[in-house]
C-alpha cells in the first residue's frame, strides 16, 4: 500500500498485519489525528466464550485505546436472535432470549482483560443492540430504513452470492440481518458519534452497508475498516484445534491447554502470531521468527508466555510454562495438567484403559482411543501403552498416573 499514515493506530494496524481494507484510508487517517474517535466491533452471542478466532480484533480494539480512541464492544443481543448468514452453508440455529443473556454474561469476562471500561475519554462502552432492536417498529423500519436498500446490490454481496450460487437455501429472516447490521453502525453514530466500524474481511459488505445507510439517513462521513481473515500456514482456520474451539474462558479451556495451543504454533507463524497477539515491538517479532532450529522453541515460548499473560496473567503463564517444562524436559508430571479424577464408587473393581482415555478428554470415543493405542500414540507414565484390555483398579491410582496422546497432549487420573 502507498499510502502513509499520519495516525499511530493506522501505523500499527500495517505495521502488524491487521489491515485487509479500509472504506477511505485518507479520511479515516485525517479523522484520527484530529481528536478522540469512537469505533466498535459486533459481537453476536451465539456461543458462552469468544475463541481464538475472536482474539485478532479483541487485539485491534485493544490497540485503539492504546492509541488514544474509544472503543465499544457491541453484543448482538437483537441480531443473534436472526442469525449472521455470512458465508454460512446452513442457517443458524435460534437462540431464545435467556440463552442470548447468558452467553453475553460469558463473553463480558473476555473484553474486560484487553480493554478498560472507565468514565475517561477513551473507557471502552460495552453495549447491546436489543437495546434500539427490540422495540423496532416494523412498518416505520420498513419505511424510514428499508427503502434505502437495494435488493440487487444486496444480491451481490459474496457473503450472500456463495451460499445462492450454491443453489442453497437464503431465509427471508438470514436476509435481514445485514439491514440490522447496517442499522446499528446508524443508532452508534447517532447515539455515541461513533465513526467506524471494523470486523473482519468476511464483514466487508456489512460495514459497507452500515456505512451508505449512514450517509444517506444522517448525511454523516463514517468509515469501515476490515482485517484479514487468519489462517495458520498449512490453510487451517485459525481458532481450531483437534480437539475443538480454543475458548477464550478460563472455565472453558484451562490456561495450561491455552498456552500449549500457542506453544504448539508451527514455525512458519511464529512471526505473524507475535505481532498479532502480543505487543512486543515489531522488531522483537522478527528477531524472534528468524530464530532457526531448536531456538524458534523459545520464540514459541514467548509467544504463548505473552498471549496467556493477556488473557489469564502473569502468573497462569509462569505456572503453564513451568508446567510444560517439567513434562515435556523432565518427564515428570506437571500439577496443572487436565486432570481427571475418579471416585472409588466409579472406579469400581476397575476402569478399563479405553474409557479412562476418553473421559479424560485425550479421544473422543472408545473406538479413537482403541486406534490410538494400536497406532502406537498412547503412552501411560512415559511408557509406550500396549494393550487395549488394560484395567485399572484402586491399586493402580495410589498415585496419579500420567496418560499421553502424541507429544504434546496430556492428563493426570487420579483417584479422589
Amino acid at each position: 500500500m502507498n499510502y502513509h499514515p499520519k495516525s499511530e493506530f493506522i501505523a500499527t494496524m500495517i505495521e502488524r498485519g491487521f489491515l485487509a481494507d479500509c472504506t477511505d484510508y485518507q479520511g479515516l487517517d485525517e479523522a484520527l489525528i484530529s481528536g478522540v474517535q469512537t469505533a466498535y466491533i459486533g459481537y453476536d452471542a451465539t456461543a458462552q466464550s469468544l475463541h481464538v478466532g475472536h482474539l485478532m480484533n479483541i487485539m485491534v480494539l485493544r490497540w485503539l485505546q492504546k492509541t488514544g480512541h474509544k472503543p465499544i464492544t457491541l453484543m448482538g443481543g437483537g441480531t443473534t436472535k436472526v442469525g449472521d448468514p455470512s458465508f454460512r452453508s446452513d442457517e443458524r440455529p435460534l437462540l431464545g432470549p435467556e440463552q442470548i443473556d447468558a452467553n453475553i454474561a460469558g463473553m463480558k469476562q473476555v473484553f474486560a482483560k484487553y480493554l478498560s471500561y472507565d468514565d475517561s475519554e477513551t473507557g471502552a462502552l460495552m453495549l447491546n443492540n436489543a437495546e434500539w432492536l427490540d422495540n423496532l417498529n416494523y412498518l416505520e423500519f420498513l419505511r424510514d430504513i428499508g427503502r434505502h436498500f437495494s435488493v440487487n446490490r444486496m444480491l451481490s454481496f459474496e457473503s450472500v452470492k456463495s451460499r445462492l450460487d450454491r443453489e442453497q437455501s437464503l431465509s427471508f429472516l438470514e436476509f435481514n440481518y445485514m439491514i440490522l447490521q447496517a442499522y446499528d453502525f446508524l443508532e452508534l453514530n447517532r447515539r455515541y458519534d461513533c465513526v467506524l466500524q471494523m470486523g473482519g474481511s468476511d464483514q466487508w459488505g456489512n460495514i459497507v452497508n452500515g456505512v451508505d445507510l449512514t450517509r444517506r439517513v444522517l448525511d454523516h462521513e463514517i468509515y469501515g475498516l476490515t482485517t484479514p481473515l487468519l489462517t495458520t500456514s498449512d490453510g487451517r482456520k485459525m481458532g481450531k484445534s483437534q480437539g475443538g474451539a480454543v475458548w477464550l474462558n478460563g472455565d472453558m479451556l484451562s490456561s495450561y491447554e491455552f498456552w500449549q495451543f500457542w506453544r504448539n504454533t508451527t514455525d512458519a507463524d511464529v512471526g505473524r502470531f507475535l505481532k498479532i497477539f502480543t505487543e512486543l515491538p515489531v522488531d522483537e517479532c522478527d528477531r524472534l521468527a528468524a530464530l532457526q532450529g531448536s531456538e524458534i522453541n523459545e520464540a514459541k515460548i514467548r509467544l504463548a508466555n505473552e498471549v496467556t499473560t493477556l488473557l489469564h496473567g502473569a502468573e497462569a503463564a509462569e505456572k503453564a510454562e513451568a508446567t510444560a517444562r517439567e513434562v515435556f524436559e523432565k518427564g515428570g508430571v506437571g500439577g496443572d495438567l487436565p486432570t481427571l479424577t475418579l471416585s472409588a464408587d466409579e472406579l469400581g473393581d476397575g476402569m478399563s484403559i479405553v474409557q479412562i482415555i476418553v473421559k479424560s478428554g485425550l479421544a473422543k470415543s472408545g473406538k479413537e482411543a482403541k486406534r490410538l493405542i494400536a497406532e502406537n500414540g498412547a503412552k501411560l507414565d512415559d511408557a509406550p501403552l500396549t494393550d487395549a484390555g488394560l484395567m485399572i483398579d484402586a491399586g493402580a491410582l495410589s498415585s496419579p498416573i500420567k496418560l499421553s496422546a502424541g507429544k504434546k497432549r496430556h492428563a493426570l487420573v487420579q483417584l479422589g
